[in-house]
């Protein structure tokens, strides 16, 4: 069959196509229930595609190529029904549906005008399925690159709204609702904020959620933090879940009471990561370090006390330091008790009054009148923050 006769046949066809995109959209209706199921395309869309993409393979069938774009059509749908949401699935069954359609009315065209015969008409059918092979590959093409497009909004708008309960904009009612819908998590309850070096390994928000605490995660530069909405206001089964799994320094914050208060978490969670003593793993909960917390909270103050009560300490050769510190942290610990602190560190009570001695002559202080307080949190802060000028 020349092309002049396939010409001949779509042209006739084409002019039933607003009555076949009607019929089409019934047949979807009937033959493809994933539109209904689904229902995010409007009716008049739908009809609009179906003429749309119905008349373009004719033209294509015709070997019309004097309109242009012959694909556009097919484009359009497939961005569209991504925008939508639409399965991509569903939707090339129903340019499948179309096809068959389109062959019992150019069958029928046929049989009436008698321009083609059975064996011109089984041409026209490899023809047919060619273009629609062809259309239904543009439409994919179309819908993966708006998925892919559509997957990097989402993701952006996802990163703004988290970006937005760690500033504090959950305070805002309408922000904590958006938040929760898209983040996928609940407005209110008690909630703890985890902060993580690295990722966060996939099982473990299977594991949470096997212990009744839906969690979402958010890769924050190389910090993943993660939003665990609690069963109940207790931590412990939280905290075991997160030690069993985590293979990198961790902090834990306070428990709070929704997604108002999620930037405050998310500084407590930031505060217990960073009480973590360069080298270690460990999963700090900030409830067992408040201490520390407190200096890391006010370095400032913190290098002041270092200054005021360690000072010239922190300046002698390393070997005789860490033994001093060690006995003054082991004396602070147990409350002043040389005998104690001498069985802990492991030597004569004496040689604990002569370490002493030696720290009061270094440092110039009367060990007898600074408060213990101040010496648990000089010696705390001396092993967080960074080496300061006396060190």
């Amino acid at each position: 069959m020349d092309e002049k006769a396939a010409r001949t046949l779509a042209t006739g066809v084409l002019a039933r196509v607003p009555e076949l995109a009607d019929e089409l959209v019934r047949t979807i209706g009937e033959q493809n229930p994933g539109y209904r199921r689904v229902n995010v395309v409007p009716d008049d869309d739908l009809r609009q595609s179906c003429h749309d993409n119905m008349s373009s393979v004719l033209r294509l069938i015709g070997r019309d190529g004097a309109d242009g774009d012959l694909f556009a059509a097919a484009r359009c749908t497939g961005r569209r029904r991504a925008e939508q949401r639409m399965p991509l699935d569903d939707v090339l069954r129903s340019f499948r549906l179309g096809g068959r359609l389109l062959w019992q009315a150019l069958v029928e065209q046929a049989r009436a005008d008698g321009s083609v015969d059975a064996e011109g008409l089984l041409e026209v059918a490899t023809w047919l399925w060619e273009v629609v092979d062809s259309t239904s590959a543009q439409v994919a093409a179309a819908y993966h690159a708006a998925e892919r497009q559509l997957v990097r909004i989402d993701e952006q708008r996802r990163a703004t709204l988290w970006e937005g309960l760690l500033r504090g904009r959950g305070k805002d009612l309408a922000f904590a609702h958006e938040a929760a819908r898209i983040i996928g998590v609940p407005v209110d309850g008690p909630y703890a904020v985890v902060v993580a070096d690295g990722d966060a390994p996939d099982s473990l928000s299977r594991l949470l959620t096997e212990h009744g605490v839906a969690s979402a995660w958010q890769l924050r530069a190389h910090t993943q933090v993660g939003l665990l909405s609690l069963d109940s206001p207790e931590l412990g089964i939280v905290l075991k879940v997160l030690r069993d799994c985590l293979t990198s320094p961790a902090g834990v914050s306070l428990v709070v009471h929704g997604l108002a208060d999620v930037d405050v978490a998310y500084r407590q969670a930031t505060l217990a990561r960073r009480s973590v003593q360069p080298g270690q793993i460990e999963v700090a909960a900030l409830a067992d370090r408040l201490p520390e917390a407190l200096v890391l909270s006010s370095p400032e103050l913190a290098e002041h006390l270092i200054r005021l009560r360690l000072g010239p300490l922190l300046k002698i050769p390393v070997g005789e330091r860490r033994i001093l510190l060690d006995t003054l942290e082991t004396w602070v610990a147990t409350a002043g008790s040389v005998s104690r602190t001498a069985e802990l560190v492991h030597c004569h009570r004496n040689t604990v009054i002569n370490r002493l001695t030696r720290i009061e002559a270094i440092t110039g202080n009367d060990l007898s009148d600074v408060p213990h307080l101040e010496l648990s949190l000089a010696l705390r802060a001396s092993r967080l923050l960074p080496p300061g000028p006396l060190a």
